[in-house]
């Protein structure tokens, strides 16, 4: 029965307040270790492989169908692998590989952990915005992230592999589908998520830093690839669906 539950057994609907995603290029070797078998990294130029953090602000997250003031709003960290898929029909899906999950109140662990697989934690989460600059910070997760929003103009990251922000928009998360395997029983379930709307605006990062990183020891190779944010957007995760992976 856990098991069942953990399979997203229903779809779920929220409002992203905000969105902020940083992403982050490693060569793909450094990343293939990270990703399950049934699943391949979805690659730049065949030579970058891509780690996204996803700082996102949700209100009214509930199970579709209810009603708003069941919702709960909660503040979310993902970190994610862009990665492919070709399910049993041979099509190739774009999507994620979680790492790990967080989120600023107890009850979105317990209720994740429950009707998901993202292994879900409690954080200490800051917001704050002085002028054009916003931060968001977490002392327990050892992360710090300054920004203001830009423009089509506003230079890529330094040394990032994009040569412009319409080829970083290629990953700019989340992507269309999540992904987790079971590795037992060769089992793959599927979470397509519905968005509205969706225009990614560029970020100038002034100050960044991803202890998650550290603990995977890629800081010394990730390089800030893209920044992105989207503001006001219903999202919807649809019911998981599971397959048998087939090599």
């Amino acid at each position: 029965m856990m098991d069942f539950l953990k399979n997203h057994p229903f779809a779920v609907e929220a409002f992203f307040k905000r969105s902020v995603v940083l992403t982050y290029a490693l060569p793909k070797e450094r990343l293939q270790a990270l990703i399950p078998e049934c699943l391949e990294l979805d690659t730049f130029r065949d030579t970058w492989a891509f780690v996204a953090v996803a700082m996102v602000q949700t209100t009214g997250l509930r199970p579709k169908g209810y009603p708003k003031f069941m919702g709960n709003d909660f503040f979310l960290i993902g970190y994610r692998v862009f990665v492919r898929y070709r399910t049993t029909e041979g099509k190739r899906l774009r999507g994620l590989y979680i790492l790990r999950s967080q989120t600023d109140k107890k009850k979105m662990q317990v209720f994740g952990n429950i009707f998901t697989h993202y292994n879900y934690s409690t954080t200490d989460i800051r917001q704050g915005t002085q002028g054009t600059v916003s931060e968001i910070t977490s002392a327990r997760s050892d992360l710090q992230v300054r920004f203001e929003q830009g423009g089509d103009d506003t230079p890529l990251p330094a040394h990032s592999p994009f040569a412009d922000w319409k080829e970083a928009r290629r990953f700019a998360g989340p992507l269309p589908f999540t992904f987790t395997y079971n590795q037992g029983k060769k089992e793959v379930l599927i979470i397509e998520g519905v968005r509205e709307n969706w225009t990614p605006k560029p970020l100038s990062v002034s100050h960044q830093h991803i202890g998650f990183l550290e603990e995977l020891g890629l800081h010394e190779d990730a390089l800030l690839a893209n920044a992105f944010i989207i503001t006001d957007i219903p999202y919807l995760w649809k019911k998981g669906r599971k397959e048998i992976w087939k090599p």
